[in-house]
């Protein structure tokens, strides 16, 4: 086949010199059809193929693969012959010896014929401001507080104007998703006619028809209620319906997250994208103000962004969620508390009252324990003290502490227990620096650490009032040095 500079010369020769198409060839070493060829089609010339390939290895059993194929259309889709199968098969039942590469054009070659494999047209997508908005989940790795973790960035992309609201969570169940959403609106400052999803599962709970028709949970058709939206749902495996999203989490984890970032918190990562977020909108300003005005306003109220549960509280005053378990005041011990579950976080409630907030743990077998919660349980029962996780969980300098009058006195533990009821009149701050200050100074004896309490507080009002002179701990003579070094 000539080259498309050859078949210049062979047309030079030709129009422009006069040579004749016998001196063309014999000069050029030419077929005097292929000259004739070459002046009738200026090129590039490509290879047609006229009639198929010949085949001996793998054509004796087209037939066969063909039958198999088409018995296909009547077998689960999940098990029916893949490539490599119909390989492996006329390899182990029927001797074949030919490259597996073969099997596979030839399969490829059946399957368009049957029509098996359809190639679905895409269309171009138009609407109007502030009439669509399309929503998804994307992952990404960051190294948060030094550890390697995966993320999961809630993406809501306005189709008109393509400004879009990323924001990142550590997980993507249903809490996460329906504050992606209040986060997404407020940022946004309206909401739009109508959102494009996926079948996410902690949303759709079951698929009936059509784009419209599927059954919901609850807690999102409250969202879309308060908010006054309508849902469209994507076709179940076609997420080229809402691929703008799709490409705008794909830009996201190339522009922003890349290399992997090192962050010191979920805030300081939310940070990041939201600032990123804001560059782009300044960057389409002006299908952004025809947008920002066709969007709904945002409808009064407050919408909680949570999923409630009511949770009993064990004997230990404990309650389980997810196969994690968290502890609240003792005095509810029996009681079935309502728990609305965040993203990040869980409040418990007795009636209107909340009794208890922590951060939400992920995974499974972790358990939350506050001091506080315990306090008037260790006051009654102070021998506790010595074993109890509440407070083995408690960091330096009270551990040091509570061996230190464990050791030294067989009753130390009722100190230890009157020092950690301090926490019930001081913050934790507070009572922490003044253990940190009486185990460096030798002293603990728990009305002594709450000398030093008492006496920092009164150094605090010291500085926001006249000075009334130093004052000196009871307890420790030793203290008493600091006179001196006043009066020097």
């Amino acid at each position: 086949m000539l080259k498309v500079v050859d078949i210049e010369c062979i047309r030079k020769l030709y129009f422009r010199e006069g040579w004749p198409i016998r001196k063309i060839a014999r000069e050029l070493g030419h077929s005097r059809k292929t000259v004739r060829k070459a002046l009738s089609d200026a090129g590039p010339w490509t290879y047609r193929l006229t009639q198929p390939r010949p085949s001996p290895k793998a054509g004796p059993y087209r037939d066969l693969i063909r039958q198999w194929l088409e018995e296909d259309r009547r077998a689960p889709r999940k098990q029916r012959h893949t490539a490599r199968r119909v390989y492996e098969r006329l390899r182990d039942e029927y001797g074949y010896d030919g490259a597996e590469s073969t099997i596979r054009r030839v399969v490829a070659e059946l399957r368009r014929e049957l029509e098996m494999n359809p190639v679905e047209p895409y269309f171009v997508l138009s609407s109007q401001p502030g009439e669509m908005a399309q929503v998804d989940w994307g992952q990404a790795q960051v190294e948060l507080a030094g550890v390697p973790t995966v993320v999961h960035l809630f993406c809501m992309r306005l189709h008109y104007s393509g400004v879009a609201f990323v924001w990142a969570s550590l997980h993507q169940k249903l809490e996460a998703f329906l504050e992606g959403h209040v986060r997404a609106f407020a940022w946004l400052g309206g909401v739009p006619e109508k959102v494009v999803y996926d079948n996410l599962s902690p949303v759709v709970r079951k698929i009936l028809q059509g784009h419209e028709e599927r059954e919901l949970s609850e807690r999102f058709i409250a969202l879309r209620s308060h908010y006054v939206f309508d849902s469209v749902f994507a076709n179940p495996a076609a997420a080229h319906e809402k691929g703008g999203v799709e490409n705008h989490i794909g830009y996201i984890r190339r522009n922003v997250l890349t290399p992997v970032p090192k962050v010191a918190s979920m805030d300081e990562l939310n940070g990041l994208l939201l600032g990123r977020c804001e560059q782009d909108r300044q960057r389409r300003l002006g299908r952004w103000d025809e947008e920002r005005k066709a969007l709904r306003p945002i409808p009064p109220g407050t919408f909680k962004p949570c999923v409630v549960q009511y949770l009993p509280v064990n004997k230990l005053s404990l309650v389980t969620y997810e196969r994690n378990r968290y502890s609240v005041p003792t005095r509810y011990i029996g009681q079935v508390l309502r728990t609305e579950v965040y993203a990040d976080r869980l409040e418990l409630y007795c009636r209107e009252e909340q009794v208890a907030v922590h951060r939400r743990a992920l995974g499974r077998g972790h358990t939350e324990l506050r001091l506080e919660h315990y306090l008037s349980a260790l006051a009654r029962k102070p021998y506790a003290v010595t074993h109890a996780a509440v407070v083995r969980q408690l960091p330096e300098p009270y551990q040091t502490l509570r061996r230190h009058l464990l050791e030294s006195d067989p009753s130390g533990y009722r100190q230890m227990v009157h020092v950690l009821l301090q926490h019930q009149e001081f913050t934790t701050d507070e009572v922490r620096q003044a253990v940190q200050e009486a185990v460096a100074a030798g002293i603990c004896q728990a009305d002594e650490i709450r000398q030093l309490l008492l006496n920092r507080r009164d150094r605090n009002d010291i500085a926001q009032g006249p000075p009334r002179g130093p004052v000196v701990p009871v307890g420790d003579p030793r203290r008493y040095d600091a006179l001196l070094e006043v009066s020097a």
